[in-house]
Formats: structure tokens, C-alpha cells, sequence
């Protein structure tokens, strides 16, 4: 009954249908499964698979819009409301940087740090610098999480770095970059504190940062690239 239901899920969001991506998210909830095994198990290889279609133009952009939106959804109905502050492992502001539209997986990332207990601030694409600082600070928030799959865009990742050592407020902050459009050397070259190869590596990167920031090297690569 569970893989049918998570057949169902990822069916779902593959064809851009939110009512039944929310049904099937309820009927999982309900069954016990956790967040984070309905992440895995259906809405991530749902989306993995609208990527690899969107690159072999089977699909286009308004198939992914809906598809996103299916899958947001379903993340509404199986995150965990938020709890008290003394649960939260760590407040993380997340975004695509600016002049990039894309989000579908950093909106994966989002998911599973938020199923990980994370509080997600999530700034959504197309976030000039600025944003990100502001928002890290009003938040008090721990990490910093820098999406980019436009190699022209990916140069504004340095920015947000850059203003923060401009503010003194670089000590507060871990500033971790992903996505297609970077790797990591480029990590290396502006001076992040982390890169992950993909969602699950960006939770256990943040895990990492959290408990043992401070001992060891930097920046922390989870992952290969390419």
C-alpha cells in the first residue's frame, strides 16, 4: 500500500497535479512514514526526473513550474509545523542567486533540511546579495545556502561573501554553495565554507558546520562534481 501510495505521489508530481500529490502526501503522513522517507523515496526522483526531461526539452518551463508547485504541496502536508526554537538545529536562509530563475532543487534542499530539523528561511530565486546578508541577519541565522545553475549568475556568489566581510560579519555566518553551475574549486576561490553535491549531501554538510564548525578545514566538499 505504501509504494502505491508513493507511485501515486511522485505520478503526481511528474504531471503537475497538486490536489493528488496532497492526497497521497496525506495518505503517507498517515501511514507513519517519516518526512524525510517521502522525500527520498517520491518526491525527489519525481523532480530528478522533470530535470532530466527539461534537459532533453521533453518538457518545458511551465511543466516544471507545476511540478514544483505539486511537489510544494506535498511538502506542506508532511513538513513538521514548526516547533519550539530550542528544537531547531539551526535557522538556514536559502535562495537562488540573482539572475537565476531556477529553484526546483533548491527547493529539494529547502525540503530536506526543513524534514531534518532546520528552520528553512527560503528567499526563492533571482536573490541579489544584499537579500541574502539582510535576511542572515534579521534571522539570526547560522547558515547561508547559495543556489546557481547559470554560469554567468554563479560570479554573484561572491558578492554575498564580499559584503559580509564588508559588514565584519563574516565569523557569523557558513556560507555553503550547490547547483549545477558551480563546483568545488569555486568553493575554494571565494572563500565559502562548504559545497554539496546534492541535497542529501547539503543536509549532512549543515550538520557538520553545526556541530563542528569550528574544527575543521574548510570549505567542507561533500560529493564529486560532474
Amino acid at each position: 500500500m505504501l509504494s502505491e501510495y508513493l507511485e501515486k505521489l511522485k505520478v503526481a508530481v511528474i504531471e503537475g497535479n497538486a490536489e493528488q500529490a496532497r492526497e497521497a502526501a496525506i495518505a503517507l503522513k498517515e501511514a507513519g512514514m517519516s518526512p524525510l522517507e517521502i522525500v527520498n523515496a517520491a518526491i525527489k526522483p519525481a523532480m530528478d526526473e522533470m530535470g532530466k526531461r527539461y534537459e532533453r526539452l521533453e518538457v518545458f518551463l511551465p511543466d516544471l513550474v507545476l511540478a514544483g508547485e505539486a511537489a510544494q504541496e506535498a511538502l506542506n502536508v508532511i513538513l513538521p509545523k514548526e516547533g519550539a526554537e530550542s528544537l531547531i538545529k539551526a535557522k538556514v536562509v536559502i535562495g537562488t542567486i540573482y539572475g537565476d530563475i531556477h529553484d526546483i532543487g533548491k527547493n529539494i534542499v529547502a525540503a530536506m533540511l526543513s524534514a531534518n530539523g532546520y528552520k528553512v528561511i527560503d528567499l526563492g530565486n533571482d536573490v541579489p546579495a544584499e537579500k541574502f546578508v539582510e535576511v542572515a541577519k534579521k534571522e539570526s541565522a547560522k547558515i547561508i545556502g547559495i543556489s546557481c545553475l547559470l554560469t554567468p549568475s554563479m560570479y554573484y556568489m561572491r558578492d554575498v561573501i564580499k559584503r559580509l566581510e564588508e559588514e565584519n560579519l563574516r565569523k557569523n555566518f557558513y556560507v555553503i554553495i550547490g547547483g549545477a553551475a558551480v563546483y568545488p574549486e569555486w568553493a575554494k576561490e571565494i572563500g565559502a565554507d562548504g559545497w554539496a553535491k546534492d541535497a542529501e549531501r547539503a543536509v549532512e554538510l549543515c550538520d557538520m558546520l553545526v556541530e563542528k564548525g569550528e574544527e575543521v578545514p574548510k570549505p567542507i566538499i561533500l560529493g564529486e562534481w560532474r
